[in-house]
Parts: structure tokens; sequence; C-alpha cells
């Protein structure tokens, strides 16, 4: 067992001293993962909460964000980018709308269709939760190096490509 040992050691090493039939390697990362997880909802839910936003709000913002000045996407766009469905984003835009975080706008390229622009109100809320996450993300991180943090992002990388290119998704 490692010099210091966490919850999972403990869990590990009980599960092996009742099944040492089983390889519960897996665990060791994967319950990891998951305690990590926890611990980032957290810190996610706290920065939305201060920014005035709702988890959902700050998806679809943070698309419209990404796309850069004037902070514009299609309905299709945004679907692409948040994985929903399309009555859900449809309801999502109405939502945002209603709260003035975006617009409707007609499309000048398609007479039918409709744009999604960011209002000030959304472009201010949508920095501030950026900047409160990546500031607790960072805290979260902290113990290890820059080149650990690399390292494991790389890993962790190589195993989420496994699951995108079998098209199973997250």
């Amino acid at each position: 067992m490692p010099e210091k040992s966490d919850e999972v050691d403990r869990i590990v090493e009980a599960w092996e001293r009742e099944r040492p039939d089983l390889n519960f390697a897996p665990l060791q990362v994967l319950s990891r993962v998951g305690r990590l997880t926890r611990h980032l909802d957290r810190a996610r839910k706290t920065a939305f909460t201060r920014s005035k936003l709702e988890s959902w709000e700050f998806d679809v913002l943070s698309a419209l964000r990404r796309a850069g000045e004037p902070y514009t996407l299609s309905p299709k766009q945004l679907l692409q980018q948040t994985l929903v469905s399309s009555g859900t984003m449809t309801n999502r835009i109405d939502r945002l709308v209603q709260s003035g975080l975006a617009e409707r706008k007609a499309d000048p390229g398609d007479g039918r269709g409709i744009l999604v622009v960011m209002t000030p109100t959304g472009l201010t809320r949508v920095d501030a939760a950026i900047t409160r996450l990546v500031d607790a993300e960072s805290e979260i991180l902290a113990s290890l190096s820059p080149a650990d943090q690399q390292r494991l992002a790389s890993l962790l990388r190589k195993l989420s490509l496994d699951f995108d290119s079998a098209g199973t998704g997250f």
C-alpha cells in the first residue's frame, strides 16, 4: 500500500481480501475519478451559483462565448456543442431569452432561420462563471505539478478518445 492511503485504497484492500479472485485495478482508477467528479460537480455548482447561472445556462452561454464575437450561433450549432435534443435546446433558448441572457435574431443568410445571440448580461455572467470555475479547478489540481497535470490530461484524453471513437460518448 502507498505511503499515504485514501478511502479507495481501504475499499480495494477489503475487496481484495474478500474476493482475491478478482482484479480490482480498475477500481483504483475509476473510483478515484468518480470521487473527483463529485468534488468537481460541487466546484461547478458553486461557480455557477455565484455567477447567477444554472449549469445548463452555462453550457449554452459558454458555447456562444467560445464562438467569439458577435457571440452568435444557430440552434443547430448549439445542439452540436451541447449534445441535447432539439426540444430541450428550444426550451433552453426560450428561457435564456426570457431571462435576458440571449436574444433571437433573424439569420441574414437564411430567411427562415434564426440565430441565438448572447446579450451583454449573458457575457458578463459567463465570463464570471468561467473565471470562478478555472480558479476552483486549479485548486482541485494544486497538489499536482504542471508536468503531472499534463500527464494526467494526456491519459484521460486517451481514455476519452476510446469512448468517443466507439460512438458511446459520455
